[in-house]
């Protein structure tokens, strides 16, 4: 079968593969509708994981179950299903302790495009069907479900991360597709100023109609001094960080109330550390909380986050500005991806 991989980093190409093997309880399927992502671009480009040789990439999409393990219980052949980005074993001590995305050891529940082979291909494999997959429900578009697949979740994740709560004044930086899952997530939890950082005016666009109240230019000086004079000095409670570096860090402790809670799940692709103004955190003891976490994945949260496109409660086809037709242009969205221009927020590949 073909096979669109990491051949190294720096490069990439197509190759040939053997169909993969089904496991007891994994599933094989078919792509109908593949995404590629900005982690891609880290893995790929920016070596962020490590090298990787003729790794398949790709880690959103939605598919056709070919084959199931005689393990599977609840699906078949031929059901449409969702295929998160975060493919947890779980039955593994780490999902018990309620850490399912690292079963296996930290960030362990992402196997696909980092130690397995991704989606891009004619033929994928899933681990442990039961627990990681999800229906498609009849009337979803899978280019819009294809989004559940990582965006929705992850910038979902931020919300969840710094707990955000009804009335919280919150700061998004970044408003990329998963950016803007952040502002829509944080609406959704009750948020009610709701400042967004980012410039290209598609996404712009997009985050006031997910419930963005400001918009913050970067270009226009640093962040925190926008949103605190914004704020009378006063600051934000949450900050969910969707973008930016190592250094982003410090602009959003600067611009954390005292008891705030920053929420990152913005993937750092280079960078040794990550540096915190001491005198912002209080001298270290301003109650401003830091967590980065990797977005759960699995079976409940992808029936969940569907039930919210089926009932109209969120619309993630305003995330997607380019369709291309057939596996053969997957490099080209990818490329789309690696060089963001203006008029891009997420490229879908339908087959």
């Amino acid at each position: 079968m073909k096979a669109f991989v990491m051949k190294k980093i720096g490069e990439t190409g197509w190759v040939e593969k053997p169909v993969p093997k089904c496991s007891p309880m994994g599933a094989l399927l078919k792509p109908i509708a593949l995404a590629p992502c900005t982690s891609d671009v880290h893995t790929v480009w920016e070596g962020a994981v490590g090298e990787r040789t003729d790794l398949t990439l790709g880690h959103e999409g939605v598919g056709e179950i070919i084959e199931v393990g005689p393990l599977v219980k609840d699906f078949k052949p031929g059901d449409k299903v969702i295929v998160p980005a975060i493919t947890p074993d779980w039955n593994s001590l780490e999902a018990q302790a309620g850490f399912s995305m690292h079963s296996g050891g930290m960030l362990g529940g992402w196997k696909f495009s980092n130690i397995a082979d991704g989606l891009f291909s004619e033929v994928f494999h899933v681990n442990d069907a039961d627990g990681n997959l999800a229906l498609l429900p009849e009337g979803v578009d899978p280019a819009a479900a294809t989004m559940l697949s990582d965006m929705v979740p992850t910038g979902f994740h931020a919300s969840e991360l710094a707990d955000v709560k009804y009335g919280d004044t919150v700061c998004v930086i970044g408003i990329g597709p998963v950016g803007l899952m952040a502002v829509a997530g944080a609406v959704l939890r009750g948020a009610s100023h709701v400042f967004a950082v980012g410039t290209r005016p598609n996404c712009v666009q997009v985050a006031k109609e997910y419930g963005a109240t400001d918009i913050i230019s970067y270009k226009e000086g640093s962040i925190d001094s926008q949103v605190l004079k914004k704020t009378g000095g006063k600051g934000v409670d949450k900050v969910l960080i969707a973008g930016g570096n190592c250094d982003t860090f410090a602009e959003a402790v600067r611009m954390l109330k005292p008891g705030g809670a920053i929420g990152n799940v913005n993937y750092l692709g280079e960078g040794e550390y990550i540096k915190i103004p001491r005198a912002a955190w209080g001298v270290g003891m301003g109650h401003k909380k830091i967590v980065g976490g990797l977005m759960p994945g699995g079976r409940l949260r992808m029936e969940k986050l569907v039930s919210l496109l089926v009932t109209g409660r969120l619309d993630t086809s305003k995330l997607i500005t380019h369709r291309l037709q057939g596996l053969e242009s997957i490099e080209a969205a990818l490329m789309l991806m690696k060089d963001k221009p203006r008029d891009l927020i997420k490229p879908i590949v339908l087959l």
